[in-house]
């Protein structure tokens, strides 16, 4: 079955703009490399918040070969950032970026945020690419740190999006969905499960809004045109999450509560 398309990425002209946003985990990038740049160029993203890139030998150029491949450029992350990596279409100006590793407990893999503000048309946007801990605690604590960094950036409208390693009953992916916007939720559109490809059991993986930000649809783009289940099968361990948003223009820049 073929899915029906979320709105294509454009300006209105009130200056707000409808964004797609793509999250993905593409495991190092040890599998299917094409494979994966096809998925992510047939979902036509302005934004792309990426988890388990490449972090060690020659690691930026593997993040620029799949961002020319996919059609983007690389806005931040790696392995500064530990992992979450951020990618995005020419219609994005970069205001900044800010790479930050957590806190890290003895015996586990480091964590971090790949972090950046942005502006596209009249709006102001911080985003945010995290993977959190296998470990509950500390997975609780890192979603405490994620909306605690969000408060911090000062802009109007933010998006964090990324693998959770949580499901939607569990304790950090409900504080996220407290205070934020869970995407799927507010906008079902596509698949829901996201892990594994080949048999889809578990939501691990989200997009999150601001409650300033009208989401317009979010789920797995399985059936969307270009995308074929062999790709996605064949791409990584993830199901990617598309979703297309509308972001209102922010004239003075300034944070709203």
């Amino acid at each position: 079955m073929v899915l029906t398309p979320l709105p294509d990425s454009r300006t209105e002209p009130d200056g707000s703009a409808v964004v797609r946003v793509l999250s993905y985990n593409i495991r190092s990038m040890r599998d299917d490399t094409a494979a994966l740049a096809r998925v992510i160029r047939a979902c036509e993203p302005d934004l792309v918040f990426l988890q388990e890139a490449p972090r060690f030998f020659r690691w930026r150029k593997a993040a620029a070969r799949l961002a020319k491949r996919s059609g983007l450029v690389v806005l931040g992350g790696g392995a500064p950032a530990a992992g979450p990596l951020l990618l995005c279409s020419l219609r994005v100006t970069v205001e900044r970026t800010e790479d930050v590793l957590l806190p890290r407990t003895p015996g586990l893999h480091r964590r971090g945020f790949a972090t950046a503000v942005v502006r596209i048309a009249g709006t102001r946007i911080g985003v945010l690419s995290c993977h959190l801990s296998l470990q509950r605690e500390e997975r609780l604590a890192q979603s405490e740190l994620l909306l605690q960094r969000l408060e911090t950036m000062d802009v109007p409208h933010a998006v964090a999006a990324g693998d959770l390693n949580d499901v939607p009953t569990g304790k950090a992916f409900t504080r996220l969905a407290g205070r934020l916007q869970d995407c799927w939720a507010t906008a079902p559109w596509g698949g829901e499960l996201t892990f594994t490809p080949d048999d889809p059991r578990r939501r691990i993986d989200a997009v999150f809004a601001t409650r300033g930000i009208e989401v317009l649809g979010c789920g797995v783009p399985a059936g969307l045109p270009g995308i074929s289940e062999a790709d996605l099968r064949a791409a990584t361990d993830h199901l990617p999450l598309l979703a297309a948003l509308r972001v209102p223009a922010s004239d003075d820049g300034r944070a709203v509560p």
